[in-house]
């Protein structure tokens, strides 16, 4: 019982953090404007979350193009901390080697989760007319996943379906993902 409360306590913290840090690489990577001056509640609020491990590792990893590297080891090194300190939690049993291994799942699971709750996010803002700023950040991180999908599917009567076939598709990926998982880490 106390495994579970401390894996449940870890998740949460892990996601909202390590998710937070996928979400300024992403925003980064789109150029999307998160300083205080830019009125972006959104990015101000991944700041604080994520300057604490970002920012030191930013001294030593430089980023690579539009890829914020430091951003991405950081939801990588919390994903290891979790599963380390889990595994150390269960008895330290088993191999070491398969760490690293459920970070990276971990990690696509939680990017996968990310989009799906954005995407959410965007469709519900979509159906109340506002000119917010957060409607405007929503938009701009889902638009460029959507406009693939609008191009090969048409409105169905005035109604735009590509949300829900974007969120159809990271289902799938879940589900490819567990699978994958089971099969690499079953074998293990």
């Amino acid at each position: 019982m106390l495994y579970q409360i401390i894996s449940l306590l870890l998740e949460v913290v892990v996601g909202v953090v390590g998710g937070a840090c996928l979400l300024r690489l992403y925003m980064q990577f789109l150029r999307i404007p998160m300083s205080a001056r830019s009125g972006n509640p959104l990015g101000r609020f991944v700041f604080a979350l994520t300057d604490w491990i970002v920012l030191p590792l930013r001294r030593v990893l430089p980023s690579v193009g539009a890829l914020d590297t430091a951003s991405l080891v950081a939801a990588i090194l919390l994903q290891l901390a979790k599963f380390g300190l889990l595994w150390l939690i269960a008895g330290a049993g088993g191999g070491l080697f398969v760490l690293p291994l459920l970070a990276v799942f971990g990690l696509l699971s939680m990017a996968i989760t990310g989009l799906t709750v954005v995407v959410i996010v965007y469709a519900v803002l979509s159906w109340v007319p506002t000119s917010s700023v957060i409607s405007d950040v929503m938009a701009r991180l889902v638009e460029p996943l959507l406009r693939p999908i609008r191009r090969i599917l048409p409105l169905v009567g005035g109604i735009d379906l590509s949300p829900l076939v974007l969120l159809l598709i990271l289902q799938i990926a879940a589900i490819v993902l567990g699978g994958l998982q089971a099969g690499v880490l079953g074998g293990a």
